[in-house]
């Protein structure tokens, strides 16, 4: 039988979360310490773990059928490939910084000067659109240090909290850029890995619904019944159960997590009585 092969980052917070991701699927994979390879026992797929830079020419090449990877890396190294799904996670974003005591008016301000990154094909397309070039120092590792030791002028890099700018006396001027995790898929993949891929993505898609949803039950006047049901955005219908007591109705539905405090307000406001919150482990649709 055929198996699908997914890249995965070999360390790191993408890799901790993408294996989440396939054990939140119902995929049980065979890890040894220092693996470079493990296979699914319950799901016909193989897991390599890559550097992160190296995915999309082993995917380009045909070597892995799919894989997670940061979607900055894509747009640099790959932005050849697919995507298949956006998975919500290890959220960041590829933006320019200057020394803090820098006084900056704009994009033009950047024109020759030094800009240190591990992302000079992203930089070199976003300043071609305001006609700016500068001078593109690559570096691969500690970015942010090249303005201390005077190797540049500004970096490029990925910035989640923005703490490491703030140790480094940096401030952010430009976001190029927004990232997260990705499923990309190669240009070779088989017809008969196709089958498996939507399989997967099935699974995927069920866990990511139920991780931006939540169960509510609340109690319910009945002569409040409809107008509850009017500012429920949930699913096809929800369900109204009869309560023990005369007069009460319990209504259960699911309210998308990004909505979710506003809609309780008026649910209240409206009436709604003992609300109850539960998470959803799966949500198949």
């Amino acid at each position: 039988m055929s198996k699908i092969k997914i890249a995965v980052q070999k360390a790191g917070r993408l890799n901790e979360d993408s294996l989440q991701l396939l054990k939140d699927c119902g995929i049980s994979i065979d890890n040894g310490k220092d693996q470079l390879k493990a296979s699914a026992s319950n799901f016909p797929l193989e897991v390599l773990y890559l550097r992160n830079g190296d995915i999309p020419q082993y995917l380009r090449d045909g070597v892995v059928d799919i894989a997670i990877i940061g979607e900055n890396v894509l747009i640099e190294k790959g932005n050849d490939i697919n995507i298949a799904e956006r998975l919500g996670f290890s959220k960041c974003r590829v933006s320019l910084a200057v020394p803090k005591g820098t006084k900056y008016k704009g994009i033009k301000d950047l024109d020759g000067m030094r800009i240190a990154t591990s992302y000079p094909n992203t930089v070199e397309q976003y300043f071609k659109k305001f006609n700016v070039t500068p001078d593109i120092h690559i570096i691969s590792g500690s970015v942010e240090i090249a303005p201390n030791i005077g190797l540049a002028d500004a970096i490029c890099d990925i910035v989640s909290s923005g703490s490491t700018l703030f140790k480094n006396n940096l401030k952010e001027v430009e976001v190029m850029l927004k990232s997260e995790a990705v499923l990309a898929v190669s240009p070779n993949i088989s017809e008969e890995n196709k089958v498996i891929l939507k399989k997967l993505q099935f699974r995927i898609q069920s866990v990511l619904k139920a991780q931006s949803s939540k169960y509510i039950l609340m109690n319910v006047p009945n002569n409040k019944v409809q107008d509850i049901i009017k500012l429920l955005p949930g699913m096809r219908s929800p369900t109204v159960l009869p309560l023990a007591e005369e007069g009460w109705s319990s209504i259960h539905t699911v309210i998308e997590k990004n909505s979710f405090w506003e809609v309780i307000d008026e649910l209240k406001a409206n009436g709604a009585e003992g609300l109850l919150v539960i998470p959803i482990e799966k949500m198949v649709l």
